[in-house]
């Protein structure tokens, strides 16, 4: 990996979790701890993140935190038409997984004013939670889980824990890149392990991502793209691409 991909990788991995350790950094991407402070100290001469003793964290991460804004706030206009299209495939009495993220999100606020009752939605979201929590006629129950402050999020053992032994009809899941070659792919690796046992949990999964997405790569694969079974994305979507998903047997949705 190029050291501008590196870094690149590092920043993600930031406004994924919030913080990281030198040491951490370096056995993740197989380099000197060395190395890392420099990649360390460039991130933070252009502004991005700011330097600790033995690590790093991102930038304004506490004002985001305290104004609940995530960090991923990109092709807003996008996530609102694929948020709008998931609509018709929640049914009032419904038990769902909204896992956390901006399309998920969005997917969130159009619920508010749906007339979809008699909803039980789990997820590992806290702004989600927030959200829907005085909804009537909508249950909320959250996962536990160690915070990750840009994403608002719970991940981990804890929250994959979670869903062991629980069965949902549908389940909304984000990602952060697909790649054809690695599947589904996400900045940080603790989130991993938490898709999986959603997955496991959900007896259809839906994966929600804006067409950008498609073809790119983050950090850590979770795995073929065989693990799901829809993906509902927005018109930008690539002739090239839907037949990939075909030939996965998955069902392309264009919103």
């Amino acid at each position: 990996m190029l050291p501008n991909q590196r870094r690149e990788k590092i920043l993600d991995l930031l406004k994924e979790d919030g913080s990281a350790k030198v040491v951490d950094l370096a056995r993740l991407f197989k380099v000197t701890e060395v190395t890392i402070r420099q990649d360390l100290e460039k991130l933070e001469s252009e502004g991005l993140i700011i330097k600790e003793h033995g690590g790093a964290f991102l930038k304004n991460v506490e004002d985001q935190v305290r104004s609940f804004s995530l960090v991923h706030q990109e092709n807003l206009d996008k996530k609102a038409i694929i948020a709008q299209k998931c609509l018709e495939f929640i049914e009032t009495g419904d038990t769902i997984i909204l896992d956390s993220g901006s399309t998920t999100t969005e997917i969130a606020k159009k619920l508010k004013n749906s007339g979809i009752r008699n909803l039980t939605v789990i997820t590992n979201a806290l702004n989600i939670a927030l959200m829907l929590g005085t909804e009537s006629g909508i249950e909320v129950i959250m996962t536990g889980g160690e915070f990750k402050p840009p994403t608002l999020s719970l991940t981990g053992q804890k929250a994959a824990d979670f869903f062991k032994g629980l069965n949902v009809q549908k389940l909304f899941l984000a990602t952060a890149g697909i790649s054809l070659k690695s599947g589904l792919t996400y900045p940080s690796i603790s989130d991993l392990v938490v898709k999986k046992a959603m997955i496991d949990a959900a007896e259809v999964t839906y994966l929600v991502a804006d067409s950008t997405k498609i073809g790119k790569s983050a950090l850590a694969s979770l795995g073929a793209l065989g693990l799901i079974d829809y993906i509902i994305t927005d018109a930008g979507i690539e002739e090239k691409h839907k037949e990939v998903f075909r030939d996965n047997e998955i069902e392309v949705i264009v919103a």
